[in-house]
């Protein structure tokens, strides 16, 4: 028997434990004593696992049925109501229009000179701080622009590497952040990328008991995307029968479940 991989969630330690070609995941409690949850015989399966089951000990932790019942009290008819398209959609679906038209991937993965077509997508939505938008100003009309957005537009086209690209044309304007590095990649594949807007994604991942909770890191790191993708996965697959018609209303429902205050913002009907 032999531990082959630990790690940390709040206070609790997590260790996967080979015995017998097969592998058993364990938590080590606050008081030092053990329980063994998981068991299984692929060790990355099985330290999902173990992970999805030390997020439902998080004082946060609804489930997944908790995150639907939330996001209904805001909106009851789901993603078809029509307060979800004027508070949460629309603008998004125009950003995504007008990058389109403006800077077509295919175009961007080799081409020059889109700097202010870009500009004008990433201001088209409140999606990033304005901090965010000035810095991008100086990046996307200067000399760095060219290269970080081949390699956005490389990244969205499912070449990880890129994500390296981007953290070393960003970095220099400190500006190597997830908001920044998923907005394009989301905007253009709506249906297979995601944007992080970190606090409110790691509250989500808590609430219905992911490990992107734990997994997340400032660092552009693609293990941090690859487990972003993940929880988007799951969470499209956990509101199948809402019928999201592609990863803007994931992650509008993620903003919602994590983001709305009761009392603040009426239910949309």
């Amino acid at each position: 028997m032999k531990t082959v991989r630990t790690g940390n969630v709040d206070k609790l330690v997590l260790r996967l434990i080979e015995k017998d070609g097969a592998f058993i995941g364990v938590i080590i409690g606050r008081d030092g004593g053990r329980k063994m949850l998981i068991e299984g015989d692929v060790a990355d399966d099985v330290w999902r696992r173990l992970h999805d089951e030390v997020g439902k000990t998080n004082p946060k932790y609804f489930g997944f049925d908790g995150a639907r019942a939330r996001f209904l009290r805001f909106f009851p008819n789901g993603f078809q109501s029509e307060g979800f398209a004027s508070e949460e959609r629309d603008y998004k679906v125009a950003a995504k229009s007008k990058l389109d038209l403006a800077v077509p991937l295919a175009d961007a993965a080799n081409g020059s000179g889109f700097g202010e077509g870009v500009l004008s997508a990433f201001r088209a939505t409140n999606l990033l701080s304005p901090f965010e938008k000035t810095r991008l100003q100086d990046i996307l009309r200067g000399p760095a622009a060219d290269a970080f957005i081949r390699a956005a537009a490389r990244f969205t086209m499912d070449e990880k590497a890129a994500l390296a690209d981007m953290d070393r044309a960003l970095k220099p304007h400190d500006s190597a952040k997830w908001t920044v590095v998923t907005y394009l990649p989301f905007l253009w594949r709506s249906e297979t990328h995601m944007f992080l807007k970190p606090e409110v994604t790691k509250d989500f991942a808590a609430r219905v008991g992911h490990r992107f909770a734990s997994d997340y890191e400032p660092s552009l790191d693609i293990r941090v995307y690859d487990s972003l993708l993940d929880l988007t996965a799951k969470t499209a697959d956990e509101l199948a029968e809402l019928q999201p018609r592609d990863r803007i209303d994931v992650q509008s429902f993620i903003w919602v479940v994590g983001d709305y205050k009761e009392g603040i913002e009426a239910p949309k009907p």
